[in-house]
């Protein structure tokens, strides 16, 4: 039975023609599938569906998702993600492409409003859940979570009255008014990666998808493990940040919105 699958010239061009219209007529195209966006239960034969191709150095897997979540798209990514992929694809036990490391930490990421000169910025702040290796070392030079930034062109932040710089070749994914992605330069100029992708959409408040889309930036916060936590409230987070950044333990940077 003939699918109801959405493939996109880019996908048609890194496939080909004759994979392309097997797809379509129903062959090498599953029924039922997991969302690669949502990861909630999809059904090619009864809904749109998208075709999405997350392409590595030198491997390529092709998923399906909603089509009311992405539309069909090639999606570059680094190769030790994909490999992560195969078993869950964009699940959130990728390793980052800075910070591989033996204990296998997540980055995690809260959004949240920062006010600064008495105007209120979408902020998310990103924490790993461990200590952070630098890739090919045996995680015995410490945490290197922060030095990995800084060499990627975060700034440190001695306080929370001022807006970071922005970190150009990096950008923020917000899609369908939920954060996908953060994307930074893909090596040699090449097509952005995602640098933190999400397991499933993540939420974000209207005040905070409205300041999104008023300034077209975001500001980013990074800070080792266990240093912000997870905060309940605003105000909250906005203490931790600032009690990081009084430690010295606190980069920063702002990056521009893409999406909607």
């Amino acid at each position: 039975m003939p699918r109801m699958l959405d493939v996109s010239e880019d996908v048609r061009a890194e496939i080909g023609d004759a994979e392309a219209d097997r797809l379509l007529v129903g062959d090498n195209a599953p029924g039922s599938y997991d969302c690669t966006s949502c990861r909630t239960p999809g059904d090619s034969e009864q809904e749109r569906t998208s075709t999405v191709l997350f392409v590595g150095d030198e491997t390529a897997v092709l998923a399906f998702a909603h089509a009311t979540c992405i539309p069909s798209q090639v999606v570059q990514v680094a190769e030790e993600q994909l490999q992560g992929a195969v078993r869950s694809i964009t699940g959130s036990e990728q390793e980052t492409q800075d910070g591989p490391n033996p204990e296998q930490a997540v980055l995690g990421i809260t959004s949240g409003l920062v006010l600064i000169d008495d105007e209120l910025h979408p902020a998310l702040v990103v924490e790993p859940t461990g200590a952070i290796a630098r890739p090919g070392t045996d995680g015995s030079g410490g945490d290197e979570f922060l030095q990995l930034l800084l060499e990627q062109g975060f700034h440190p932040v001695q306080q929370m009255g001022q807006v970071p710089e922005v970190l150009h070749g990096w950008s923020i994914l917000l899609a369908m008014g939920q954060l996908h992605a953060v994307l930074q330069p893909g090596t040699g100029g090449g097509a952005p990666v995602a640098w933190w992708q999400a397991h499933a959409p993540l939420q974000v408040t209207e005040g905070w998808r409205t300041a999104a889309n008023k300034s077209q930036t975001v500001l980013v916060y990074a800070a080792p493990a266990g240093s912000i936590g997870q905060q309940p409230r605003e105000d909250l987070l906005r203490d931790a940040l600032e009690k990081a950044a009084a430690g010295g333990i606190l980069v920063a940077a702002a990056m521009p919105l893409a999406g909607t």
